[in-house]
């Protein structure tokens, strides 16, 4: 049987650009349904986006508020993963976090743009 396609989408942007949040979570859960392994990567002011309470706080047009989006990404079976040293330069601790995130270090998304088969930043 060929292994799963793998997917990395890196989300940069913070809670300060609210319309550049909802794509790589839409796109991460239609990677899943579509049975691709699909990890969100979050670095630098990406890191706010999932922080406790501030994904409530998001709604673009006629979409949801993108804690809900998260939440469906979360049980569609998405991982979310938070750069340790983002959050150390932006004095965020690992319990700061909303439920299913995984602090990883800076080495962790080196190795996952080595092993996906497609990266997309925003």
């Amino acid at each position: 049987m060929p292994e799963r396609k793998r997917m990395l989408y890196v989300q940069t942007s913070g809670t300060d650009t609210p319309t550049r949040l909802y794509s790589p979570v839409v796109l991460a859960t239609v990677a899943q349904a579509m049975d691709v392994d699909a990890t969100l990567y979050f670095l630098g002011r990406g890191i706010t986006v999932v922080k406790k309470g501030e994904a409530e706080k998001i709604q673009a047009g006629d979409f949801p508020p993108l804690s809900e989006l998260l939440e469906k990404a979360r049980a569609a079976g998405v991982r979310m993963l938070v750069c340790d040293q983002s959050s150390q330069l932006m004095g965020l601790d690992r319990g700061d976090y909303i439920d299913g995130v995984e602090v990883v270090g800076a080495a962790t998304l080196n190795d996952l743009v080595l092993d996906a088969d497609g990266t997309q930043w925003f």
